[in-house]
């Protein structure tokens, strides 16, 4: 194995992720709560996203945990306190295409967006 595919493997061991799919609130207000919570401790990502008033930052809690779960998981013997988000996407998805009455004989279109988000966590080292 060679000296690039190497750090790959070992990159890749580091770093766990989590998905959500099909969440019904647009991309641009998720991005919102994303930008607030790159590049932090889990921990402290759980504390801005808990007391945010935004109706996305409750997806955020259950997607950070089930991150966290996944990294005990795949990494029983490490522990979780240097872990940090090390990057979040927040994809568009489908969109419901809906059309409400106008006046005189009109009608307009409604678009209900949707969202695909992910979020990669991985571990500090004691010199980052």
């Amino acid at each position: 194995m060679g000296s690039r595919k190497r750090i790959s493997a070992i990159s890749k061991i580091r770093t766990v992720f989590a998905c959500l799919n099909n969440v019904p609130i647009s991309a641009r207000k998720m991005r919102l709560i994303a930008n607030l919570i790159r590049n932090l401790s889990t921990q402290k990502a759980l504390e801005v996203v808990k007391f945010n008033k935004k109706h996305a930052s409750i997806y955020f809690e259950k997607l950070i945990l089930s991150a966290m779960a996944n990294w005990i998981n795949n990494n029983p013997s490490l522990g979780k306190e240097q872990l940090y988000i090390s990057r979040i996407y927040v994809d568009s998805a489908h969109m419901l295409k809906r059309v409400r009455a106008a006046p005189q004989g009109r009608g307009h279109k409604i678009r209900k967006r949707y969202n695909h988000v992910s979020i990669f966590l991985d571990r500090k080292n004691n010199g980052e």
